[in-house]
């Protein structure tokens, strides 16, 4: 084999290798985001409990997340705030705080064509919540 075919040879072994390891992590952290939605858990909280107040709270999957800042009096949501909210696709699930305020829990429909982000953004606001008990 000639030094050029050689050094072609390696070349694209390098590359494939490269590829190879750049796509493995990309599917691992693909799983892991999977893996952390799946096992979001939203449980309402008990509003009664609530001091008055403005909270913060995140939730963050990798791919997906959110801050929230929720203003309660009352023990009423009178406000939230969405922060920060990185996402995909998920814009649409921007009008979640506003059905929580309406609800007045978190047990409302995530927004079809962006339930992770719905998730995150509940998620958020349950844990800003959580912090004011």
């Amino acid at each position: 084999m000639s030094n050029v075919k050689k050094i072609v040879f390696s070349a694209v072994c390098i590359v494939i290798l490269v590829v190879g390891i750049i796509g493995g992590k990309y599917l691992i952290s693909v799983q892991k985001y999977k893996k952390a939605i799946r096992e979001l858990k939203i449980s309402n909280v008990d509003l009664s409990k609530i001091s008055d107040g403005k909270y913060t709270g995140s939730c963050d999957v990798g791919y997906l997340g959110a801050k929230v800042a929720v203003t309660v009096k009352n023990n009423k949501i009178v406000d939230i705030t969405l922060i920060s909210h990185k996402n995909d696709r998920g814009k649409p699930a921007e009008v979640i705080p506003e059905k929580v305020v309406k609800a007045q829990n978190l047990r409302v429909d995530t927004i079809s064509g962006a339930t992770n982000s719905s998730k995150v953004i509940l998620k958020a606001i349950e844990n800003a919540l959580e912090s004011g008990e």
